[in-house]
């Protein structure tokens, strides 16, 4: 009976809850969405991928060469408990341009696009009531889309905390790009 008990008590999903939350962002270059995140007190993780195609474990080259339909994304694993899903979208939204429909800063095409990809009907209400309210903000339509979220392939290692491993090629890259320059000019 103990056995039985013990083996009841191991397998129960109360044990094992894990106290996490996903969110799932594109706002191009997925090296650049990572900072913002993991200075959120509550973000546990940031993880670059790809999302929204139709290739299983695509590569980078596959990804960015286009004919995959994915876009490069950052998977930030948090807790909900600390940190809010309303947070990270409000974070996300400073960190993107919400009106360029042909990719991000100086990254262009469709695997480059600025996405909120969904996990549940909570996730999509707040995200598609957060979009409103910078639709309100700007005299040119948001082109930002907001999909049900798909297969989360994790990107190659080299790309993980790049900016982390390789500061002065981020911050070149980020600088070169326009990056700052064009999110100082929408948000300030």
């Amino acid at each position: 009976m103990r056995r039985v008990l013990l083996l009841i008590l191991l397998c129960s999903p109360a044990l094992w809850a894990d106290d996490t939350a996903e969110a799932i962002f594109a706002g191009g270059c997925f090296w650049c969405m990572e900072p913002p995140y993991d200075e959120v007190e509550g973000v546990k993780e940031t993880i670059s991928g790809y999302i929204g195609g139709t290739v299983a474990n695509p590569s980078y080259e596959q990804v960015v060469a286009g004919g995959t339909g994915h876009t490069e994304a950052v998977k930030i694993v948090y807790d909900p408990t600390k940190v809010d899903y309303q947070t990270l979208l409000a974070i996300f939204w400073r960190n993107i341009d919400p009106l360029d429909a042909g990719g991000q800063f100086c990254d262009r095409g469709r695997s480059y696009r600025a996405g909120i990809f969904y996990l549940n009907d909570a996730q999509e209400a707040l995200a598609r009531a957060s979009k409103a309210e910078v639709e309100a903000r700007f005299d040119e339509p948001v082109v930002t889309e907001i999909t049900k979220a798909t297969a989360f392939y994790k990107a190659e290692g080299y790309h993980q905390n790049y900016y982390q491993k390789n500061p002065v090629r981020y911050k070149y890259y980020r600088y070169r790009c326009g990056r700052d320059a064009r999110l100082d000019a929408l948000w300030k």
